[in-house]
């Protein structure tokens, strides 16, 4: 997802799962495929090379679980600076969420 409306409309409908590092946004999206939507603020992580870490490994994880997660859209948001010595937990922390979020997108579809 680019476009700041699909972002927006993700917001608007009010589904989340929070984690220590990472909070994850969620919306059916009618398609038979998932789209990601990352947010990593420089507020955040000022270094580029973390903020491209965090990206790396939200795509990561993004890859691993499409399976999982046909038609919604996700949006991931970084809450905290992400260090190389926290990725292995951050990684399991996201692996966790996105399990979370594919039954809660799964609740609300209506297929």
């Amino acid at each position: 997802m680019l476009k700041a409306d699909e972002f927006s409309s993700v917001f608007s409908f009010r589904r989340a799962v929070f984690g220590e590092f990472f909070q994850i946004q969620l919306r059916p999206n009618g398609r038979h495929h998932p789209r990601l939507g990352m947010i990593v603020s420089k507020k955040i992580e000022r270094l580029a090379v973390y903020r491209n870490f965090a990206k790396r490994i939200i795509r990561e994880v993004f890859r691993a679980h499409a399976g999982e997660l046909r038609g919604v859209d996700l949006v991931v948001r970084l809450k905290k600076p992400l260090r190389r010595d926290a990725a292995t937990g951050a990684r399991q922390e996201l692996c966790k969420l996105v399990g979370r979020a594919s039954h809660v997108s799964s609740s609300d579809r209506t297929d």
